[in-house]
């Protein structure tokens, strides 16, 4: 049994290298004493705002080292962080902030505007704490970020009334693949362990024992990690996680917007030693940079290229392995309920095949009935992990049956990966037996697409599917019934996106005469689907 809490792990390495640099943003540099001395000033005034134990701090943030201070405030105070997508609108962010129970929000001035428009609607909502920005200042109703932190508390390191448990909670709201978000809640001890415990099995560093031996482990050489995804999502947030727990620095991407030439320019500034992505989304344009500059960037630093989430080609990692010649990239399988379903790696001249994943350790594939599906046997099954997992969905109790389910005397995660095992014991992914769109490693819900596409006036009926892009895995796909001469792509994704986030309006369109829609009301997805395959020429 272990009892892990972030905050401690990563008080004890501050205590030992106050000066070192724990987070970085173009010429922004939070040292790990700054770095402790801010979560402390944010989590004494979060607890002195009326929050109460396990009360919800969501971070509505860009990538900056606020996200880190907010979530390492919520350790320190024995409070819950939660992730916020930012491209979510107003309806969207209503859900996530109600359905969480958010009693503080930490936010970006520039979203001052989304949110005069749903506070109204918020009344759990007891602190709002805004970070300002060129242009945009902190409005009258909120805290000034920078002034908080600022501040220094009477107990340092701060430390709430109730104090703190590994039982402490992270929420990681995901899109999933049955509508609405869905709030994974991992204790910090199940979540510290599954992903590493501070050590690094590639590296052949053990896991930690107890807080101070991450202090002491402490070298010269000190980690540098580039995480160019957002830390609103597992994968970039758990990666930055896995470097503080060892001890190094964390560098996010000056700009918002997301620029091969500047990931690889801050790559070699920095000297980052890792770099995470997801998928093709972030590595086409890499190397499609470095094929058109081949001499301007020396990539020898670079130890580790990581993505997790999305589809990532084998061809993509021969091209970017021929540049980064000490390099290995590692590709990861798994989810925001059920990290560890598996991983590939590949080296230069050690090459693993697209979508070609090793089980990890804790890992199987069931058939329906439970039972294990033998290697190369053909038949197909439901990816699964047991050991360290999410308690459950927050307030859904009968979705967190359909996901964790007990199989052979043990607790699994199983949330709706089909594969076959081939001989040699790889996975051959097969997808999701729902019809969710993974777009850059943004999860996208169908029918919450169509319900939008509905409402435009020109519109009888709509299903959205999803069509391969050699860049974001996959793009969202409108089949349109209505009105042809109002159904453009333009007034359809304008239409779509005044009422979801951008990422979810379509980037293809298909007029149809008729849906075609069954008795009952239910479409066919797959017919859908190879009907604009059809009509958009791109084979399957």
């Amino acid at each position: 049994m272990t009892a892990w809490i972030f905050a401690d792990v990563w008080e004890a390495i501050a205590a030992a290298q106050p000066e070192r640099p724990a987070l970085i943003q173009g010429e922004r540099v939070v040292s790990w004493g700054q770095f402790d001395a801010r979560a402390d000033a944010l989590a004494a005034h979060l607890v002195a705002s009326g929050l109460s134990p396990e009360a919800k701090v969501a971070a509505y943030l860009y990538n900056g080292p606020e996200y880190m201070e907010t979530y390492y405030a919520a350790f320190k105070a024995g409070l819950a962080p939660i992730n916020t997508n930012y491209r979510y609108g107003g309806d969207e962010l209503t859900y996530l902030f109600d359905n969480a129970d958010a009693e503080a929000v930490v936010f970006h001035a520039s979203f001052a505007g989304m949110i005069e428009t749903i506070r109204g609607h918020l009344p759990t909502v007891k602190r709002w704490v805004a970070v300002a920005e060129p242009g945009w200042p902190v409005p009258a109703w909120a805290d000034d970020y920078e002034s908080v932190v600022a501040k220094v508390p009477a107990q340092r390191p701060f430390m709430a009334p109730w104090g703190r448990s590994p039982d402490d909670l992270l929420l990681l709201y995901t899109g999933g693949t049955t509508g609405m978000p869905k709030g994974v809640m991992w204790r910090q001890d199940d979540l510290f362990n599954v992903i590493g415990a501070g050590g690094n099995v590639l590296q052949g560093v053990p896991p930690l024992t107890n807080a101070q031996e991450a202090a002491e482990r402490l070298t010269e050489e000190q980690r540098r990690t580039l995480v160019c995804c957002p830390l609103m999502h597992g994968t970039g947030q758990f990666s930055a996680f896995i470097t503080l727990n060892m001890g190094g620095t964390v560098a996010t991407l000056p700009s918002r917007q997301f620029n091969a030439m500047e990931l690889w320019d801050e790559a070699v500034r920095l000297k980052a030693d890792g770099i995470v992505i997801v998928g093709l989304a972030f590595s086409t344009p890499m190397l499609e940079a470095l094929e058109a500059d081949p001499g301007r960037w020396n990539l020898d630093h670079v130890k580790t290229m990581s993505s997790s989430g999305s589809m990532w080609s084998q061809e993509n990692k021969r091209g970017l392995l021929s540049f980064a010649k000490n390099a290995m990239i590692m590709d990861s399988f798994g989810s925001s309920e059920a990290v560890g379903l598996g991983a590939s790696a590949s080296a230069p001249g050690a090459e693993a095949a697209t979508a070609a994943f090793m089980l990890g350790p804790n890992c199987a594939v069931f058939a329906e009935d439970g039972r294990r599906v033998a290697p190369g046997s053909g038949e197909r099954g439901l990816v699964a992990v047991t050991g360290f997992l999410p308690v459950g969905y927050y307030k859904d109790p009968e979705k967190s049956a359909k996901t964790f389910k007990t199989m052979e005397g043990q607790r699994w995660s199983v949330p709706g990966d089909w594969a076959e095992v081939n001989a040699d014991g790889t996975l051959k992914l097969l997808g999701r037996g729902s019809q969710c769109i993974n777009t850059g490693g943004e999860k996208v819900f169908p029918e919450e697409v169509e319900e939008a596409l509905k409402t435009h006036p020109g519109v009888r009926d709509a299903v959205v599917v999803g069509v391969p892009d050699s860049r974001f895995g996959e793009r969202i796909c409108a089949v349109v019934e209505g009105d042809a001469a109002a159904l453009t792509l333009e007034a359809m994704a304008a239409h779509v996106k005044s009422r979801l986030a951008a990422y979810k309006a379509p980037r293809e369109l298909v007029v149809v005469d008729s849906i075609g829609r069954a008795p009952n009301g239910k479409v066919d997805y797959k017919a859908s689907r190879d009907r604009a395959l059809a009509a958009l020429g791109v084979g399957a």
